[in-house]
């Protein structure tokens, strides 16, 4: 039934919710067992959020011990970890600290009207801010089960100190008494997982171009924690119902509580309990618990496999052969024929080939078996840059959409793509160098798909493309550039 052995309670599993879903997505432990840490407590550690942010490195934070150690200790561990969280420069770790009662006010008491989903960490709330107005999605944790208060601390902890477009961010939390609720930013969208699978009647699927953008969007944030923060941060829960969407589908991660820091010097990889969700977790990390962020880039396959074919991780409800999404793709890797049909039925055919194989491309690579054979998020962020900035447009291009000062690349039925800053003459035939970077059609892929072959080419596209928008926007800068 797949490739990776059955989690069960012994291995640590345990599967987070989003905060803007559905829920039944989650199973194991995932509550948190009460804690007396008094808000008084958490707000002497919450002290001075801006000026610890401020004190990373531009581009690059830098964590503390307390981290990794929040989670090996008890609930008396954690809540003195409360009290004396600081970063590598001695600031203490904060964010905005609410009353209990401030957000009781916020839901309405709770009431049903504003509950938006659940997940294994608890129910989710959208509330309004007295004061401010501002709109937020307010998580209370569970108060069953003994490791939520941990996860808890992670999060506010790895939230406090990342800051970054793709990355959901945190407004502040509450740890009133026995209370222990996070307040984030509203994502009116919810989650991935919601515009995929079990979609409501009437309600249309995802087109390729919004699947190319927000796999793009979830790659770069994933490329911020693999290598812009120091030291590295495995996300290690990276799953459809984790990516939620803003709006223009905007996509950023949630839900850091697995959150883990990577190895750093001549370490290859950090040993821990397995933690995550049965179908995305990368199957060296489940029989070994040896983590790398590979293992984060074979979840990320996973889901650029759900955005292209429109299937779920795991599906029991499908024949016993096609219920794990990576079993059942692997073996049509290798006939470039079956291609086409492992795209979504919802996009009902329009999609650019081209487009779709390299996509294809992509995740093949993600999901190699052998963590050394995927390739670099950063790798994977320019393939999809790329892929993300193609207009595909099923119409004839007599009734294409105006692109205005839009320098994204449009493509048409046949797969084709032209960028509009391309040097093009007026017949809008591209030159040789365009040529030269466009996806071959020409030859014949007899014995499998040539995947390291494609994601390279992806690849120098990718780079291609984005020294053309420099080169560009350079131009435009330039004080001569204008004429």
């Amino acid at each position: 039934m797949g490739c990776f052995p059955c989690f069960g309670s012994g291995h640590g599993e345990e599967e987070h919710g989003y905060y803007g879903g559905k829920g039944g997505n989650g199973s194991g432990a995932a509550g948190w067992a009460a804690a007396t840490a008094a808000s008084s407590s958490a707000a002497a550690a919450a002290a001075g959020a801006e000026a610890a942010a401020a004190a990373a490195p531009k581009r690059a934070e830098r964590f503390p011990a307390g981290v990794d150690k929040a989670r090996g200790k008890g609930n008396a561990g954690s809540k003195k970890e409360l009290a004396v969280l600081k970063d590598a420069n001695g600031n203490a770790i904060s964010a905005q600290t609410f009353t209990f009662r401030q957000l009781v006010a916020a839901t309405k008491n709770f009431r049903d009207e504003c509950f938006i989903g659940e997940g294994g960490f608890g129910r989710v709330y959208k509330g309004r801010l007295d004061g401010t107005g501002q709109v937020v999605a307010i998580k209370q944790l569970n108060r069953d089960g003994n490791q939520g208060n941990k996860e808890f601390l992670v999060e506010v902890l790895m939230l406090s100190l990342l800051h970054h477009q793709n990355l959901v961010s945190l407004v502040g939390y509450c740890a009133d008494g026995d209370q222990r609720l996070l307040v984030y930013e509203y994502m009116p969208l919810g989650s991935l997982e919601d515009h995929l699978h079990d979609l409501l009647p009437g309600k249309e699927a995802l087109d390729w171009n919004t699947r190319m953008k927000i796999a793009a969007g979830a790659a770069k944030g994933l490329e911020y924690l693999h290598d812009k923060a120091q030291p590295p941060v495995i996300y290690r829960d990276f799953k459809s119902s984790n990516i939620l969407l803003g709006h223009g589908f905007h996509a950023k991660l949630s839900d850091f509580g697995l959150a883990k820091l990577g190895p750093v010097g001549d370490k290859s990889h950090v040993s821990t309990r397995v933690m995550g969700t049965y179908g995305y977790c990368a199957p060296e990390y489940a029989m070994t618990g040896q983590l790398t962020v590979k293992s984060d880039v074979y979840s990320f396959g996973v889901v650029l496999l759900e955005l292209i074919t429109g299937r779920k991780a795991i599906d029991s409800t499908r024949p016993a052969a096609e219920q794990n999404l990576v079993s059942w793709a692997r073996p049509l890797f290798n006939d470039r024929r079956k291609l086409p049909k492992m795209a979504d039925p919802g996009l009902e055919g329009r999609f650019p080939s081209r487009g779709l194989y390299q996509a294809l491309a992509v995740a093949s690579m993600c999901i190699q078996s052998e963590a050394a054979s995927r390739p670099l998020i950063a790798d994977v962020v320019t393939a999809l840059s790329y892929l993300a900035n193609q207009i595909y447009e099923p119409s004839p291009p007599s009734t294409s959409k105006k692109g205005g000062s839009d320098q994204r690349s449009r493509v048409g039925d046949s797969g084709s793509a032209l960028s509009k800053s391309d040097d093009t003459g007026s017949s809008g035939h591209r030159s040789p160098k365009d040529q030269d970077d466009s996806p071959r059609e020409h030859g014949v892929v007899n014995k499998g798909l040539e995947r390291e072959r494609m994601v390279a080419e992806a690849k120098m596209w990718g780079q291609n493309w984005r020294e053309k928008q420099r080169a560009a926007q350079g131009s435009l800068d330039s004080p001569t550039g204008g004429g």
